[in-house]
C-alpha cells in the first residue's frame, strides 16, 4: 500500500504541457513560410508627390514583407535638393522601361527649363505707375514709388508689398497659371497701394532694391 501511495505522489508531481503542438514559454518559434495563396502584381513604378514645402530629400525608407510574413524596412541617405513640382519614382522595371522613363523625365525637365527661359524678363502686367516682370522664380517690379513694407502671408501663400502713393487706382488682377507667381493683385488704399503676389506653394523670399525698382527671388 505504501508503495502505491509513493508512485501516485510521484506521478502527480510531474508537469505535462496542455498542448504539445504549440511552443512552451521560453521557447522560440521557428520562422515559417506562409502557404497563403495571395497573388499580387509585379512592381513596375510607384509615384509620390511631395508637398510644396519640401526642398531637400534627406532619406528614403522602404518597408517590405519577408517570406516568413515579418515586416522590416531599409533606409538610404540621400541629402539632395529637389523640385517639389516633379514627382519621385520607385521602380523595378527592365532596363528598356527604365530608359523610357528616364527619357520622358529628361524631356519634361528640359521642357520646364525651356519654359522658364522663355519667360525670362517677360512682362506679365502693368498699372499706370508700375510694370511687372517674371523670370522663373524671380519677380521684378519696375516702379519709382517707395516700398514702405513687405511681408509673407498664408492661405493662400502670398507676398504682400505696400508702395507709398496717393492715387486713385482701380482693382487689378492678373492670373499666371504657368508661373510660380500664380496671381498678381493690386488694390488702392489711403496713402498707399498694395501689390499681392499669390504663389503656387510654400516659399521663402529675398527682396532687394535694384535700379529700376525691386526684385523678389523665391527659395
Amino acid at each position: 500500500m505504501k508503495v502505491l501511495i509513493a508512485i501516485f505522489l510521484l506521478l502527480s508531481s510531474l508537469s505535462a504541457r496542455e498542448n504539445p503542438f504549440f511552443p512552451s514559454d521560453g521557447e522560440k518559434e521557428i520562422p515559417y513560410t506562409t502557404n497563403e495563396n495571395k497573388t499580387l502584381p509585379d512592381l513596375k513604378r510607384a509615384t509620390i508627390t511631395l508637398p510644396s514645402k519640401a526642398r531637400i530629400l534627406e532619406s528614403v525608407t522602404v518597408k517590405y514583407k519577408n517570406l516568413d510574413g515579418s515586416v522590416e524596412s531599409k533606409t538610404i541617405e540621400v541629402e539632395n535638393t529637389i523640385d517639389w513640382h516633379l514627382p519621385l519614382f520607385i521602380s523595378q522595371s527592365y532596363y528598356e522601361d527604365s530608359e523610357k522613363t528616364q527619357t520622358k523625365t529628361k524631356e519634361k525637365v528640359k521642357k520646364t527649363t525651356t519654359s522658364q527661359k522663355a519667360e525670362a524678363n517677360e512682362k506679365v502686367g502693368s498699372i499706370p505707375f508700375a510694370d511687372f516682370y517674371i523670370s522663373g522664380k524671380s519677380f521684378k517690379i519696375n516702379t519709382k514709388d517707395k516700398l514702405i513694407r513687405n511681408f509673407l502671408m498664408t492661405q493662400p501663400h502670398r507676398i504682400v508689398l505696400d508702395f507709398e502713393k496717393d492715387a486713385t487706382l482701380h482693382a487689378y488682377t492678373k492670373i499666371n497659371p504657368e508661373s510660380v507667381f500664380s496671381k498678381i493683385r493690386v488694390g488702392n488704399h489711403s496713402g498707399y497701394y498694395r501689390v499681392v503676389l499669390e504663389l503656387d506653394g510654400y516659399y521663402k523670399y529675398k527682396l532687394e532694391e535694384v535700379t529700376e525698382g525691386y526684385l523678389i527671388q523665391l527659395k
